[in-house]
């Protein structure tokens, strides 16, 4: 899951912090590389003041969470000893008085620091703590299970892409059997069929302004193999160039400019396996 991904499930996080804790804001920054964590989620009433804040580890609180890899709180930014000071000037401009922040950790490795700030004087119980970190463990659940996802996708991706040209060559094949057959009630069973093989979309090819002739699709059925032309013409019985001016005739028809676009646009339309 990438850090654009992250937005909403982020965005959700600090509005069920603020929902339960009554923080006035809540806020996130993204971890880059351990080394800081650059704060640019904001649910609540911001001035902007601390939009795109980078936040060096050890400096301030969230890099001091960075650090030490738990939750922490100061009642008093501007004044505790327990942190540096370095972004007091954008603390002060947001008025903030008293944070607490807890890391968001996938993969033994931060992603993110979830904040809830207070504007008043009133001292941070263990409940905004409890807060926090039950909105961080829940991020983290949803992040692992978005990367299992994202992960398994890649695994199954040749697996995918090995059984699409399986069907591409059962559906070219069927579609020339018909073609030689001299029993039109078979031929017309064999093209319901390859309709079953076009993945419920034959209907939808049928109804498209772009009408692509049966030896086009069997031209860019090939193609969408990686057969040159000499073999797709081999495949089908004619003349490279009777191959060349169908295709060029589905690349205009499609108003595609290379071969691959033709494939790609036509599986997009129905008129290939998917």
């Amino acid at each position: 899951m990438g850090e654009r991904s992250l937005t909403v499930p982020v965005t959700e996080s600090l509005r069920r912090i603020r929902q339960t804790s009554g923080v006035p804001l809540a806020f996130a920054g993204m971890v880059e590389g351990n080394a800081r964590v650059t704060l640019d989620h904001f649910v609540g009433n911001a001035t902007g003041s601390l939009d795109g804040l980078a936040v060096e580890v050890g400096h301030g609180l969230g890099g001091k969470v960075l650090h030490h890899n738990r939750p922490m709180a100061v009642n008093d930014y501007l004044e505790t000893p327990q942190i540096t000071h370095r972004y007091n000037d954008a603390i002060a401009t947001e008025g903030i008085r008293g944070i607490a922040a807890a890391p968001v950790i996938v993969d033994s490795r931060m992603v993110a620091v979830l904040y809830g700030a207070l504007r008043c004087d009133t001292k941070i119980d263990g409940r905004l703590l409890d807060v926090l970190t039950a909105q961080a463990r829940n991020l983290e659940q949803e992040i692992a299970v978005s990367r299992a996802l994202v992960e398994a996708d890649a695994r199954l991706a040749p697996e995918a892409d090995a059984l699409r040209d399986r069907m591409t060559i059962a559906y070219t094949k069927l579609r020339a059997l018909a073609r030689e057959l001299g029993d039109d009630a078979m031929a017309g069973e064999i093209a319901r069929i390859t309709d079953v093989l076009l993945d419920g979309q034959a209907q939808q090819a049928e109804n498209l302004m772009v009408q692509l002739t049966g030896r086009e699709q069997d031209v860019l059925a090939l193609a969408a193999l990686g057969y040159s032309n000499p073999r797709i013409a081999a495949e089908l019985g004619v003349a490279v160039d009777t191959v060349k001016g169908y295709m060029k005739a589905a690349m205009g028809k499609l108003d595609a400019r290379t071969r691959l676009e033709a494939v790609v646009l036509a599986r997009r339309l129905g008129a290939l396996p998917t």
